[in-house]
This record gives structure tokens, sequence and C-alpha cells, in this order.
């Protein structure tokens, strides 16, 4: 009884623990980060077209929340050259607010996602590194 007890708890331990590992839920800093995806032209191309004809209206072309439709937002949008913010968020938390939406991860529904993308990790991916590269303090 005593060996089918223990043999029970490990099971559970192994499949809740292992659990807990394998998903971030796009939230805070720490663990969950999923493998980095290796970025092509034809992706990047991608990404910046998609930066330039969708992000840039709230998000400005520098990143910092200023583009023209950002005034008449509320809330505004992030500005992505917040250093504090950069350290705050995951890559994983990014890719889920890129792909999904704001509403997604608890911030403003008027982020909107782009299901589109949900296939494409190496365009995701490198929203994510543009994103990361209005950071000034990398």
């Amino acid at each position: 009884m005593r060996k089918a007890m223990m043999t029970l708890g490990l099971g559970l331990a192994l499949t809740f623990g292992l659990g807990a590992c394998k998903k971030d839920d796009g939230g805070g800093a720490a663990g969950g980060q999923q493998a980095a995806v290796q970025v092509d032209a034809k992706a990047k191309a991608e990404a910046d077209q998609k930066w330039t004809t969708l992000c840039v209206s709230c998000h400005g072309e520098s990143g910092k929340g200023d583009g023209p439709a950002a005034a008449s937002l509320d809330p505004k949008p992030r500005s992505y050259a917040d250093a504090e913010w950069q350290k705050s968020v995951t890559d994983d938390h990014l890719r889920k607010v890129i792909v999904e939406g704001g509403a997604a991860v608890g911030l403003s529904p008027l982020m909107p996602g782009n299901p589109d993308l949900k296939d494409k990790p190496a365009v995701v991916q490198a929203l994510v590194e543009k994103i990361r590269g209005f950071n000034p303090q990398q």
C-alpha cells in the first residue's frame, strides 16, 4: 500500500510539476520561454510590412506609443522604449499579445491580435525582435 501511494504521489508530482513548467501563460518575466525561432529575410520582410501597415498607427515609427492614432486611444499604446517594461515581459508574453491581442493577457482589447500569424512563428519572432530593438538598454 505504501509503495502504491508513493508511486501515485510521484506520478502526480511529475504530471503537475512538468505541466507547470511546460507552458507559459505569457505573463511575468520568469520561466516558460519558448525556444527562439530563426528569422530569415522573408520573415523579417513580412514582419516589417506588418509593423508598417498595422503597428505604426498606434505604437509609432519609433515604438514610443506616439503613432497618429495614439492621441484618440485610452489607454495609450505601450512605449517599447521603456527599459523597465522591457525587463518586465517575456518574449512569450510578447508573442501572445502579437497573435492573440491585448485582451488575451488582460491588457486593452483595443490592441488587436494577428491570428493570421499563428502559424508563422518566424514572422512573430521578427516582430518580437523589432519590439526588443526599441529598448535603449539593450
